[in-house]
């Protein structure tokens, strides 16, 4: 292992029920056609020469994992995610490897989720069959919008047009249907967001998660702006295009779950809700972050590095981090207070075996005063303003 690591030891504090067993997996797939102007993620663009390293550096990750004390758990995992980047940027044999490697080392429960991520260009009969045939059962598609002028500012490269026959063909062998929007793109108006709203409630989609654009250090939006080639949409418009989306994701039968997340009854993301209610995963790919028997690993970043250190080493880890009891409590309780249902403390002191509440009791009461969060006995969560605040009240547990 190299970089600045902390050494993981088996000795810190447990739950009294012990740490969760992971039944969660994540694969990150750096590949995409290009980065777009606001992408922070670990991706790898124009570089798919790289593709059969990658898959050999995910399969001794994977048999690395599978090695390990704790690695004979890969069997009966309720989820597994295909992110990325863009898993479908492979090409079909090298994605037919992909997941013929994780069928020959995962055993997924009787009743799993099975999510890839794709592109609407990438979307065709040959692959959703190499998809259905491995049991994939959810596809969240990186849709953004649908309108041609917002998406030429997003740097996407698909069409409006090419989304919609991407999700239409994608129902008829995936059931299962997510989507990504983003709002507040320079220069959009909220009759233009309506417009986009509109449009996904009229598809065949189960689940739409929506984000206002950030401007990430590091990207290239960031940079523009700076320069002052891109002007963000003004805060006011930002949250008035927030609360459109739940008036009409509401009335088109979406149920808002958490900050960023609207699904129809019974299609809420299961892997996702993994990590907001701090249960274990495991995480493969450059940059994967996993927490397993207390420890949060993290993979190196670069996909390069990542795949360098794998092939050679076997292992491409770059921190090691034993979380605390109280540093795990604070993360449910912070990551658990974006959805919408909120948390029950007294359910975070019993899984962390003492009164963990009483320590955060002074942030909930601030926060009850600022009209930010509700409680009624030992459950609390954001009122209609605190969703405005989310970040704010999520920093303050996790100090």
């Amino acid at each position: 292992m190299t970089g600045e690591m902390i050494a993981s030891e088996s000795h810190h504090p447990t739950p009294p029920g012990g740490w969760p067993q992971p039944r969660a997996m994540y694969v990150h797939v750096p590949f995409c056609r290009h980065r777009c102007g606001y992408c922070n993620f670990s991706v790898l663009a124009g570089r798919d020469d790289l593709q059969d390293r990658f898959l050999d550096a995910i399969e001794i990750e994977i048999q690395t994992v599978r090695s390990h004390e704790y690695g004979e758990a890969l069997i009966d995992l309720d989820t597994l995610y295909l992110g990325g980047g863009t898993p479908t940027q492979l090409t079909r044999p090298r994605l037919q490897r992909l997941l013929a490697i994780l069928m020959e080392n995962v055993s997924l429960s009787q009743n799993p989720e099975f999510t890839c991520e794709a592109n609407p260009e990438d979307i065709n009969p040959e692959t959703l069959a190499a998809l259905t045939d491995a049991g994939v059962n959810r596809m969240s598609l990186g849709v953004q919008s649908f309108q041609n002028p917002k998406l030429q500012t997003l740097q996407r490269s698909h069409k409006g047009d090419e989304a919609i026959a991407a999700i239409q063909m994608a129902s008829e062998s995936i059931g299962n249907l997510s989507i990504d929007l983003i709002f507040a793109v320079p220069g959009e108006t909220l009759t233009q967001w309506q417009t986009d709203l509109d449009t996904a409630t009229s598809l065949p989609i189960q689940h739409i998660s929506t984000y206002s654009l950030t401007y990430e250090k590091g990207t290239e939006f960031w940079s523009q702006r700076r320069r002052g080639g891109l002007t963000p949409v003004d805060e006011d418009t930002d949250v008035k295009m927030y609360r459109v989306s739940r008036r009409s994701l509401a009335d088109a039968g979406f149920e808002h779950y958490e900050i960023s997340s609207f699904a129809k009854p019974g299609f809420r993301s299961r892997h996702n809700a993994m990590y907001w209610n701090g249960h274990g995963w495991y995480a493969l790919g450059p940059g994967a972050a996993r927490f397993v028997g207390g420890d949060r690993n993290v993979n190196h970043r670069s996909p390069t590095t990542y795949i360098k250190r794998m092939i050679e080493q076997s292992d491409a880890t770059t921190e090691c981090e034993p979380i605390s009891l109280d540093q795990h409590a604070r993360e449910i309780a912070a990551f658990g207070i974006r959805q919408i249902d909120g948390i029950d403390l007294r359910e975070i002191d019993r899984r962390v075996g003492y009164d963990f509440s009483s320590s955060i009791d002074s942030i909930i009461d601030s926060c009850e005063k600022s009209g930010l969060l509700i409680r009624r006995d030992s459950h609390v969560r954001l009122t209609q303003r605190g969703l405005m605040f989310a970040d704010s009240v999520e920093s303050q547990i996790l100090e």
